[in-house]
């Protein structure tokens, strides 16, 4: 029953975790404690969604015993950052007509797996869960047992922190011309 869903739980732990040992380690505690607790699922027929929420639960445990992992964000710094906005107002791409997706297109997964694990984890895990796994709001708030204003809260400030982390990432790796990076 589990087997099947094996590499799904270690590309999601590895996305949360940041790096393969981890990733390995969270696979394991979280296989544990669904074995532990596999007598009272309701749903056996689909224990995706009830794995998935093993796994982030488990997560989250690691986070809370991580001294300085679960830092404080503040919200004036991507409050008022927009890419687009950005991307117009410095025009790195001069001449172009299609600057929005010439500047999506200067990164890779690689980059953008980077650019996520930069993210504050609370909102790393709505915005994996919401755009590479495709889960509704509604899902990751039954995955990560938070209120549901609180899963949509923490996707649009995931996205305006993936906005500014793409933006930096860009300036401090080169690959755009920004007037900082000229001087």
């Amino acid at each position: 029953m589990i087997r099947p869903h094996l590499e799904y739980l270690y590309s999601l732990a590895l996305r949360l975790a940041g790096n393969r040992t981890e990733a390995e380690d969270l696979v394991q505690d979280a296989l544990l404690k669904a074995f532990r607790a596999f007598p009272d699922l309701r749903n056996r027929e689909s224990p995706g969604l009830w794995l998935t929420r093993v796994l982030t639960s488990c997560y989250y445990g690691r986070l809370r015993t991580k001294p300085g992992e679960r830092q404080i964000v503040s919200l004036d710094d991507e409050a008022h950052f927009d890419l687009f906005d950005k991307i117009v107002e410095e025009d790195p791409f001069p001449y172009s007509d299609r600057v929005h997706l010439d500047f999506i297109a200067l990164f890779d997964d690689a980059r953008i797996i980077d650019v996520l694990g930069s993210l504050h984890p609370e909102y790393r895990v709505a915005v994996i869960l919401a755009y590479v796994y495709g889960y509704t709001a509604r899902e990751i708030s039954v995955i990560t047992e938070a209120p549901l204003g609180t899963v949509l809260a923490r996707l649009s400030r995931a996205r305006r922190q993936l906005e500014r982390g793409l933006w930096d990432y860009a300036v401090r790796h080169r690959l755009i011309s920004h007037p900082e990076v000229r001087a």
